[in-house]
């Protein structure tokens, strides 16, 4: 009995000390592996006489405690994350996503106590950049920016996922579009912009045709009945550099794309698409309150696919959300005239995610871009 006893917790022990982790746990004493949901069962088939069997069977019980103690440990003791972690965006460098994405992994690295980097994927408004996430391993080492442009993408039914398959980390900023132009242009006013657009399109730039700023200054024009001739970009970046070289005449662009150009004197903020001011251009009016009703704002944060861990979601959304509050994220938000109070959790961000994908749904209907 002894000797039984004692057989099958050396082998349990065998088991916690290799620390192998799900799916299998490989056991010496039966010399294949099986999952911890099968080792009782397996133990239990073994050939042992009548009386070694009912001995056998009263001590499983604390044997099978051991080992799903050692599948426990196998879970806890994961060790992610153990490699660099890639954040996918969808616009070229220079833009509003890419510096949020640079300076939230700032302090992230130091929370994580890992690598980071951003691997730009350009074109198609989040497609090719949805695409490329949905060909990598779920595994917590792939994140995906995510802005409404990728929302209206799955809202058109384009790419491969759908709005079910987008689980959110965590939101990093709420930046309000600003109605632009060159500060030498003929317009002075918003009102005055759009006259210009009763007489003839404006070249108004955006990033890909269907995508969130798109979207959104189709529907402004509209309501302003009006008129814009749409030259798509690939990120707020080449926008800023073609409105300043003059290539385009109006643009709606983030506080963190063109707010050194604004304090230069550079570009005309003509209207923020918000419901209230921005404390840091509040000489700037909203289009609200000049009477048209329709807002904008680029919700930038970031998502990992259903599938991935969740204990890797939670470590992702904790390491997160300290680089966030890191001195270096703070200062980037204060000098970009962006409120902290942007930054949330993974619940928060989740919500708002379906609710923007319901927005981007109802505002193609109205436009007549889907049905």
């Amino acid at each position: 009995m002894l000797v039984l006893y004692n057989e099958i917790h050396q082998y349990s022990l065998i088991a916690i000390q290799k620390r192998v982790c799900p799916p299998t746990l490989s056991l010496d004493l039966i010399h294949k592996n099986c999952s911890a949901r099968e080792f009782p069962a397996t133990l239990a088939n073994m050939p042992l006489t009548p009386i070694k069997k009912r001995l056998f069977l009263g001590y499983l019980n604390a044997s099978s405690i051991l080992v799903f103690l050692a599948y426990g440990t196998c879970l806890a003791q994961d060790d992610y994350p153990s490699r660099p972690i890639n954040v996918v965006t969808h616009t070229s460098p220079g833009g509003g996503t890419d510096a949020t994405a640079r300076s939230v992994m700032v302090g992230t690295k130091l929370a994580l106590n890992i690598d980071m980097a951003v691997l730009p994927r350009t074109g198609a408004g989040g497609i090719v950049a949805m695409n490329y996430v949905n060909n990598q391993p779920r595994d917590g080492y792939t994140v995906l920016a995510i802005t409404p442009s990728h929302l209206f993408a799955i809202a058109r039914n384009q790419g491969p996922l759908r709005i079910e398959d987008l689980v959110g980390v965590a939101r990093a900023t709420d930046d309000p579009s600003i109605v632009m132009v060159r500060a030498d242009s003929a317009a002075s006013t918003l009102e005055e912009l759009f006259e210009m657009g009763r007489r003839r399109p404006i070249k108004w730039g955006t990033t890909q045709i269907g995508g969130g700023d798109h979207i959104s200054a189709a529907t402004l024009a509209k309501v302003a009945n009006t008129k814009i001739a749409v030259v798509p970009f690939f990120g707020g970046g080449e926008i800023v550099t073609n409105l300043m070289g003059g290539s385009i005449e109006a643009a709606g662009l983030n506080l963190t794309e063109a707010l050194d150009q604004i304090r230069r004197g550079d570009f005309r903020a003509l209207a923020v698409m918000a419901n209230e001011r921005l404390a840091v251009i509040d000489h700037v009016p909203t289009t609200v309150e000049l009477g048209y009703d329709t807002v904008y704002s680029t919700v930038r944060g970031y998502a990992v696919l259903k599938g991935t861990p969740e204990n890797r979601i939670r470590i992702l959304e904790q390491g997160m959300l300290q680089g966030m509050h890191h001195p270096s994220y703070q200062d980037y938000l204060r000098g970009a005239g962006l409120s902290r109070n942007a930054i949330a959790g993974q619940e928060t961000w989740n919500a708002q995610i379906n609710q923007l994908y319901l927005e981007a749904r109802q505002a193609m209907v109205d436009l007549g871009i889907i049905r």
